[in-house]
């Protein structure tokens, strides 16, 4: 009796289990109807229809975002900063290199054609040289710590490990968010001193149909600033405003609108960095081993007198009525 009672218990559990297991799916279905949101498939039937759509989901937590499930204009930008970023990059950095190269072994170093007077005339002053190496100094290092984001895994890391490389990109990321601000200070400096000289004109035009005195012979007449310096100035005030802009929406991310935004400002900071640095790269060889006398100028402030006449004839014109040009005999220098 007791056995007859055990097996009937038995099995009516036994029939009790499998109904609750058959009952389970159907009521999950009912009580959970998006379920069946967190299939692999359905993510990818979604994108098909609208590749640049936004999945997204329930939540109960006030961050909205976290609603998000698949952006895939993340992934566009990814492939974006560890590929495209890096193409542009080299292209622009070695590009200027090379062509550098190449020019400095068919033209040479620009000479002063008359040689050197021995004779100075004051090019700028301390303020002026104060805020360019300001500004010059801070770019630099902007620069290094910068294309150490596109290019240190690359390059550095494999040469000096991951713990070195750890330690000088968190060196680098302090410098860069740092020193950010008076870069921004020397581009305002640059701006509102050098502009009045720096507003192009017909002679600019006549500078660079002559060849600037650097295609060619001679020297063309030029003002304080010549056409290729005045790129130069505009290059460095337009891009240095981008690149603040856009750098000050990446330090205070939650001003940029959100991360679509966030990432456009991204790519607008890496292009023109980049460009900017191949710029200044030109600069640099111009004002060091491109031209004899040109460092002079914001070295010490002071330019030889012949190195003036040739490069900066109507400006040493207009020194001379002011009375700023020195007189005495030309001294020739010691060979």
């Amino acid at each position: 009796m007791r056995l007859g009672a055990h097996l009937r218990l038995l099995v009516t559990g036994l029939l009790l289990t499998f109904a609750v297991a058959l009952a389970v799916p159907a009521f999950a279905q009912q009580v959970n109807p998006t379920a069946d949101s967190v299939k692999e498939q359905q993510f990818l039937d979604a994108l098909k229809g609208n590749p640049s759509a936004e999945l997204t989901g329930r939540i109960t937590i006030p961050d909205g975002k976290a609603a998000t499930l698949e952006r895939p204009a993340g992934r566009e930008w990814r492939a974006f900063h560890q590929g495209t970023m890096v193409k542009v990059g080299a292209v622009a950095v070695l590009g200027t290199l090379l062509l550098l190269a190449v020019f400095y072994l068919v033209r040479g170093r620009i000479r002063v054609e008359s040689g050197l007077s021995g004779r100075t005339l004051t090019r700028f002053n301390g303020f002026e040289r104060f805020m360019h190496w300001l500004t010059a100094a801070c770019f630099i290092v902007l620069a290094l710590s910068g294309l150490n984001v596109t290019f240190g895994k690359l390059l550095l890391l494999p040469l000096v490990g991951p713990q070195t490389f750890t330690n000088i990109s968190v060196v680098a990321k302090w410098a860069h968010n740092y020193l950010a601000w008076p870069f921004m200070l020397g581009i305002a400096l640059m701006f509102v001193v050098w502009i009045k000289d720096n507003i192009p004109g017909m002679v600019d035009l006549r500078w660079f149909a002559a060849g600037g005195g650097i295609v060619g012979k001679g020297h063309p007449p030029a003002k304080r600033f010549n056409g290729g310096q005045k790129i130069v100035f505009w290059t460095v005030v337009i891009g240095g405003t981008a690149l603040s802009v856009s750098g000050v929406y990446l330090l205070f991310p939650a001003f940029a609108g959100g991360v679509l935004n966030l990432q456009f400002w991204n790519v607008v900071h890496g292009i023109v960095a980049v460009l900017m640095v191949a710029a200044i790269l030109a600069h640099i060889y111009i004002g060091t081993l491109g031209m004899e006398g040109a460092f002079d100028a914001m070295g010490s402030g002071e330019v030889d007198l012949n190195w003036a006449k040739e490069h900066h004839s109507l400006w040493v014109a207009e020194e001379m009525q002011k009375g700023h040009v020195p007189g005495g005999p030309t001294l020739q220098p010691a060979e």
